[in-house]
């Protein structure tokens, strides 16, 4: 998530103070990512330092009153972050994927275990999360945006589980078969009409 570019997409409604500027991201976001005042001041003097935004008012009490607003740079700095893909050409280092993986070469350790105390976990933040939806005012569009996305990625991870765990009882199942399977046994030929007692035609 990038506070740098959420601040300069607020300051463009017009200028506003830091403490402002945090309570209008928790809002515009359904609260859901909360911003501590001192990320809020950092970002605000990193922007300003850019040219970004730039700075009016007194400093008095660690900069409450000093009020911000975006600048031309500023501005085109937010347009074309806002059109710009995120880089997804490489997966990320996810820790629950390396969790699964790992636990395929751990003795004495089951996967299947592993990934369904993982499905639990998942599914209990699924209903927490859709608690908080149906609890919210149907107007808050900010919230039910920021759940829906939520919901969407949990159920994609719950789903990534469940083809893991397909695709592991399969080679399970592939291993066993192999390992039954006698060795150096006589590889069966297709009967001739002869070998079936076929008469053959004169």
């Amino acid at each position: 998530m990038s506070i740098r570019h959420a601040m300069l997409a607020l300051l463009s409604e017009g200028p506003k103070y830091g403490l402002q500027l945090r309570e209008e991201f928790e809002a515009r976001t359904g609260e859901v990512w909360p911003l501590n005042v001192g990320q809020v001041y950092t970002t605000l003097q990193r922007l300003e330092r850019d040219g970004l935004i730039a700075s009016a008012g007194s400093d008095e009490d660690e900069g409450i009153q000093k009020t911000y607003r975006i600048t031309d740079p500023g501005e085109e700095e937010l347009a074309t972050w806002l059109r710009t893909p995120p880089d997804l050409t490489s997966p990320p280092r996810d820790e629950l994927v390396m969790k699964v993986m790992v636990s395929l070469h751990v003795p004495s350790t089951d996967v299947r275990e592993v990934i369904q105390a993982h499905r639990r976990y998942l599914v209990e933040l699924m209903q927490q999360w859709t608690r908080i939806k149906d609890g919210s005012p149907a107007d808050d569009l900010s919230i039910h945006l920021a759940v829906d996305a939520e919901l969407f990625r949990l159920d994609a991870v719950v789903r990534w589980l469940d083809a893991a765990e397909a695709r592991i009882r399969r080679a399970i199942s592939e291993q066993t078969d192999s390992e039954r399977e006698p060795k150096g046994a006589a590889v069966s030929r297709p009967r001739s009409e002869k070998e079936k007692g076929v008469r053959q035609p004169r």
